[in-house]
C-alpha cells in the first residue's frame, strides 16, 4: 500500500486557509492525524471518505466548532488569511461570524422566517436600524435562492417549509452575518433528488462570493460541485487535489479503492 500523502498546490491566487500539522484528539482516540491542506479562496472544495474517517472533524476545526466538546484536543496551526485562528486573543463567536456553517440536518430556529436570517446580524451589530436590517434580509434570501418563494409569508415559522427550502434558508441564515468562508457538513443527505439538485445549483452559484468547503458522503455530489477534492481515510488525508484528477487518475492505492467501491 501507498502510505505518502498526496498533495497539490492549489492553481488559485489566494489561499483562503491554511492547516498544518492538525491533530484532533477525543480523550484518547486520535481522530485527525497531522492534516496538512490549503484551501482555495472563492472555490468549492469537497472532503470524501467512508463514515467515520474525520471529514466532519476537520471541517469543525475550522470554525472552533470542535471548542464546544469537552473531551476534544485540537492541536497544529490553522490560518485563516494568515491569521491563526486558535489565537488566545480571537473570540470564537466573531470567528464564527466570518465562518459560516450549514448542517447535515436543517436546522431553521423555532422563530419566523424573517427572524431566522435576522438573528446573526442582530446579534453581531451589522445593522443599524430596520430598514437595514430588511435590506439584509431580502439580499440573503434572495443569495439563498429562496426570496421568491417566501416573500410573502416572512412571518411565518421556518419550521413550516419543506426540508429542501427549510435548508435554502439556512443557507440564508449562514450568509447573512457576511462570512467569508462557508463550511457545509453534508448538506444534502437528509433532502430529496430536487432538493439536492436546488442546494447544488446553489453551491454553484455561492463560490463566486464565498470559500465553500462540503464534506459530503457523495462522490457523484463532489464531483459536480468542487473544484477540489480531498480524500480522507482513517483520520488521514490521503490525498488532495482538483476535483477532476482525483477521480479519473488518483495517486493513492487507497483514494483509488474507495472511488471503485472496494473500501468505504
Amino acid at each position: 500500500m501507498n502510505d505518502m500523502r498526496v498533495t497539490e498546490r492549489p492553481m488559485s491566487d489566494e489561499i483562503k486557509i491554511a492547516a498544518k500539522g492538525v491533530d484532533v484528539f477525543y480523550g484518547d482516540t486520535h481522530a485527525i492525524k497531522s492534516v496538512d491542506v490549503e484551501i482555495d479562496d472563492k472555490a468549492v472544495t469537497s472532503f470524501i471518505g467512508p463514515s467515520g474517517c474525520g471529514k466532519s472533524t476537520f471541517l469543525r476545526c475550522i470554525n472552533r466548532m470542535n471548542d464546544t466538546i469537552d473531551v476534544c484536543r485540537v492541536t497544529g496551526d490553522i490560518r485563516l488569511e494568515g491569521q491563526d485562528i486558535y489565537d488566545k486573543d480571537v473570540d470564537p463567536v466573531q470567528l464564527r461570524a466570518r465562518v459560516g456553517m450549514v448542517f447535515q440536518k436543517p436546522n431553521p430556529f423555532p422563530k419566523s422566517i424573517y427572524e431566522n436570517v435576522a438573528y446573526g446580524p442582530k446579534i453581531h451589530g451589522l445593522a443599524k436600524d430596520k430598514t437595514e436590517l430588511d435590506e439584509i434580509v431580502e439580499k440573503s434570501l434572495r443569495r439563498a435562492a429562496i426570496w421568491d418563494e417566501v416573500k410573502d409569508r416572512l412571518d411565518q415559522p421556518g419550521t413550516g417549509l419543506s426540508g429542501g427550502q427549510q435548508q435554502r434558508l439556512c443557507i440564508g441564515r449562514a450568509i447573512a452575518t457576511a462570512p467569508e468562508v462557508l463550511l457545509m457538513d453534508e448538506p444534502c443527505s437528509a433532502l430529496d433528488p430536487i432538493a439536492t439538485a436546488q442546494v447544488e445549483e446553489l453551491i454553484d452559484e455561492l463560490r463566486a462570493s464565498y470559500t465553500v468547503v462540503i464534506v459530503t458522503h457523495s462522490m457523484q455530489q463532489a464531483a459536480r460541485v468542487s473544484q477540489k477534492t480531498a480524500f480522507f481515510h482513517l483520520g488521514e488525508l490521503v490525498e488532495y487535489g482538483e476535483t477532476d484528477r482525483i477521480f479519473t487518475n488518483p495517486v493513492d492505492s487507497r483514494t483509488e479503492s474507495y472511488i471503485t467501491g472496494r473500501i468505504g
